[in-house]
């Protein structure tokens, strides 16, 4: 993350440690934890009521700490949901940095969202976010450049003459299968089914060769 965005105002940086808590808070936190530990309380909220449930109010009091103090790390709620945001596309592009092929990295994108909703519910809602934020667009650019270089990897055959719009059927498949398997919309239809091994198996019913 950039320390410039994570550090409070001068002041407040001093050499031994700093805690931030109200008067009757038993559990103090050092400044480095309490970001960490606002993410956390916040990315549970998300998990169990949705983004919109976010309070910046709500997470102080969950965490004990004073209502400004928040504030010093992400400025406001729409900060906090840009930093979750800037996370989860770092974590997605980890996720998919060593992916052996397309539906490898199909396979990942949908893994990824079932092992962080919250992050997955944010990533991808603009009105939410602060769009120039820098962690954000160069997090968000990584991520899609791993995909597309999945894409670019096909043969020709498999993925048509335009590599731009298989991109977007790549993605549409992945983000839409991942989003209705994390909302149970496919609980029925999966069944006692690995997920993920229904997802590798659609992509080849999209991905392959043209027959003559």
């Amino acid at each position: 993350m950039n320390p410039a965005k994570t550090s409070g105002p001068a002041s407040e940086r001093t050499s031994g440690p700093v805690t931030e808590r109200t008067s009757d808070s038993a559990r103090p936190y050092h400044h480095g934890d309490l970001r960490r530990a606002i993410l956390g309380a916040a990315l549970d909220v998300i998990a169990a009521e949705g983004p919109s449930a976010v309070s910046l109010r709500d997470l102080a009091r969950r965490a004990g700490v004073s209502h400004a103090a928040p504030a010093h790390h992400f400025k406001d709620r729409v900060g906090l949901l840009t930093a979750i945001a800037a996370e989860g596309f770092g974590l997605l592009a980890a996720a998919l940095d060593d992916a052996g092929d397309l539906r490898d990295a199909g396979v990942r994108y949908v893994r990824f969202a079932r092992e962080h909703p919250a992050h997955f519910q944010v990533m991808f809602s603009p009105e939410l976010l602060r769009e120039d934020d820098l962690e954000l667009t160069t997090a968000r650019t990584l991520a899609g450049g791993r995909l597309r270089a999945a894409v670019s990897a096909l043969p020709s055959e498999g993925r048509g003459p335009d590599t731009r719009l298989a991109g977007i059927a790549a993605w549409s498949l992945a983000h839409g299968f991942a989003t209705l398997l994390i909302s149970h919309n496919l609980d029925g239809q999966v069944g006692e089914q690995d997920a993920e091994e229904v997802f590798h198996a659609l992509t080849g019913m999209l991905f392959r060769p043209e027959r003559p």
